[in-house]
């Protein structure tokens, strides 16, 4: 039983929460001097160990026990252990998917259809469909992006447009989505209801998608010239070759995206369409099967399991003579995503450190101090909700934390709480992604294989909403007021009722 009589840690103050961020920041900026495009494999997992050590020692000084730090460190993985079986799944689908043609398949049909041109703005729509029917930015970036980013590699475009492109689609259908979690948690945590949260969240979104269009659109036609013909016919002879192609060969992806969007949850749709790719290979791919297994002495149906059993938790490897295919289509397997697993462990053991320890909530009250106007608390939420994917990597706390921060001050102003929930969507749930030790940049740099900061300046989806937040919040379009006699418990039923008339929002 904890001791009654033990006085209570004090509060933490801003400078001592800046503490552990300086180190970060100093640790992680020494991570990539010394060691480059290599400092994700291991240097800022240590970088950021030891940052969170740094706010452990803070949090002892002003009185916390190490138990409760300890076990804020456990609860703080916990949350994200769900994050990591996805993606250790999403490692052994795209190994499945490979081996049994599913991925080659898209990337020849791709490299068929798909002209050049107009290949970011495509991608850029293909996954923000899918993602909107999905509810998953993680699941269209495992399935469709792999494939967009394999005939981006095949055409030699630029990987870090592409990448962007992908990301920007698969996060506008993520956060527009009803079946979305990162959807449905803003407006729980800010006291609205979903539907109303979503209408209000388009006057953002909206322009945000279309101007990103439009930027996609014009890369596609400004960018350096792609593949010559004469290589790109290389590849799909080389594709033949080593696969059985067919139409047939998407039925996986079909059952996936039909999993998915009748809400069975990311992990068993993954594990099922992972499992079905095994079924595929064995059924059109047998050789490439029983090549993988690399065993002549086993029975024919041992080296088929053994085949499959390898690309689950080690990938596949190609040997198609083709050098840029081979490197291509050489990829998956479980093993592929340990690395990303340890860096979400580590930055998940910092985050909780820091919540833990009080040291987030002093960084995000200093912020709430400076507010003065409804476009500062606006600007304010923005920053918090991007500071702390920054320093917590999860995209649920960029959420959770600065919601309950600023819920109390929305209401205060008698702003309607929708205008909050759309403004922890508007910056936690899409810059998320562009942290390279956030959960959200740590998959898509691990499953697009394109690191975080080469494909960060082309999100454009990403980087234009939060700006278009911030200036409806100093310009008071589209901020909803709740009416004078409403009191703050109905504020989401204020809230529908004021989606008939967005435009007419009053000053705070």
């Amino acid at each position: 039983m904890p001791d009654s009589s033990a006085p209570s840690p004090r509060p933490a103050s801003f400078a001592q929460a800046l503490v552990p961020v300086v180190l970060l920041v100093g640790l992680l900026a020494a991570s990539v001097y010394l060691f480059g495009d290599a400092s994700s494999s291991g240097p800022n997992q240590i970088a950021l160990i030891l940052a969170g050590a740094g706010a452990a020692v803070v949090g002892l000084a002003n009185g916390h026990s190490w138990r409760a730090i300890e076990r804020g460190i456990g609860q703080g993985i916990a949350v994200s252990m769900g994050a990591l079986l996805i993606l250790l799944v999403v490692g052994s689908l795209i190994g499945t998917w490979i081996l049994a043609g599913v991925v080659p398949t898209m990337i020849y049909y791709g490299l068929s259809i798909l002209s050049p041109s107009v290949f970011y703005a495509a991608a850029c729509a293909i996954c923000a469909l899918v993602s909107l029917a999905t509810g998953s930015s993680w699941t269209t970036a495992g399935t469709i992006g792999i494939a967009l980013i394999g005939i981006a590699t095949a055409q030699g475009l630029h990987l870090g447009l592409a990448a962007g492109a992908i990301i920007s689609g698969a996060y506008f259908g993520d956060k527009m989505s009803v079946l979305s979690d990162t959807t449905n948690l803003a407006p729980a945590v800010a006291g609205t209801d979903l539907f109303t949260h979503i209408r209000h969240m388009v006057w953002t979104t909206a322009p945000s998608m279309t101007l990103a269009l439009v930027l996609f659109a014009v890369a596609g036609f400004v960018a350096p010239a792609p593949a010559s013909t004469d290589e790109l016919r290389g590849m799909l002879d080389a594709l033949e070759g080593a696969f059985v192609i067919g139409p047939h060969l998407l039925l996986p992806v079909a059952l996936v995206l039909v999993l998915v969007v009748r809400r069975m949850p990311a992990f068993p749709a993954l594990l099922i369409g992972a499992l079905a790719g095994g079924l595929f290979a064995v059924l059109f791919q047998p050789e490439a099967v029983v090549g993988l297994a690399g065993d002549a002495t086993l029975a024919r149906p041992l080296a088929l399991v053994k085949g499959c059993w390898i690309a689950l938790f080690d990938g596949y490897v190609l040997a198609s003579g083709n050098a840029a295919l081979d490197e291509l289509l050489s990829r998956g397997g479980m093993a592929s995503m340990l690395l990303t697993v340890w860096l979400i462990m580590a930055a998940m053991m910092f985050g909780a450190v820091m919540e833990t320890t009080g040291l987030l909530e002093a960084l995000a009250a200093r912020i709430l101090g400076a507010v003065r106007s409804t476009g500062g608390l606006i600007s304010a939420t923005l920053l918090t909700a991007f500071g702390t994917n920054v320093l917590a990597s999860d995209q649920y706390i960029s959420i959770v934390l600065p919601g309950r921060m600023f819920r109390g001050e929305y209401e205060r102003r008698r702003l309607d709480p929708k205008n909050l929930s759309r403004t922890l969507e508007d910056a936690g749930t899409i810059t998320s992604v562009l942290v390279p030790w956030n959960t959200c940049g740590a998959y898509m740099a691990g499953t697009l294989g394109v690191a975080t900061f080469t494909y960060a300046p082309f999100c454009f989806f990403n980087l234009i909403n939060p700006l278009v937040a911030a200036l409806y919040g100093w310009t008071n379009i589209s901020i909803a007021m709740l009416p004078p006699e409403a009191p703050h418990h109905d504020a989401h039923e204020a809230g529908e009722a004021d989606d008939t008339d967005p435009t007419t929002a009053a000053t705070a």
